[in-house]
């Protein structure tokens, strides 16, 4: 389990620091001229695979439910981002949500960096201590 532990934690920050990129990108497509944007867009779809992975090893490492919902959250919001793209000719309003989206993303994917930092070095739940260790008293004397 700690191996797990450890992978999220790495995921966890690598997709923070992804994010971050990610808003980079756009900055470019606006200073730099559009055709910048090609690179947002497939720095994007490169790191989206990274909620998916945080939410199997949150499951598999058994991180606890907050772990679990954080990286639901993020796969639904990063779902979202292009769907939001997609409506900027027809729905500009809701689509201008993109970029408050994707820095919504950003602040979950913080917390949820955090958190796995924060317990990094946990030790396992009772039930999986429990399990570990050999009962004391064996009722010989």
């Amino acid at each position: 389990m700690q191996v797990i532990r450890r992978a999220h934690l790495v995921v966890a920050w690598a997709f923070v620091a992804g994010l971050v990129f990610q808003v980079f990108l756009a900055g470019r497509g606006v200073f730099e001229g559009a055709e910048r944007f090609n690179d947002h867009v497939g720095w994007g779809y490169t790191i989206g695979l990274l909620p998916i992975v945080l939410l199997i090893l949150a499951a598999a490492g058994r991180l606890g439910r907050r772990q679990v919902t954080y990286a639901s959250a993020m796969f639904g919001m990063f779902i979202l981002q292009p769907i939001l793209v997609g409506l900027r000719d027809t729905q500009p309003t809701i689509a201008a949500l993109h970029p408050v989206n994707g820095f919504a993303l950003l602040l979950v994917a913080i917390l949820s960096a955090r958190e796995a930092w924060v317990a990094r070095d946990a030790s396992p739940g009772p039930a999986v201590a429990a399990v570990e260790q050999p009962a004391t008293g064996s009722g010989a004397t």
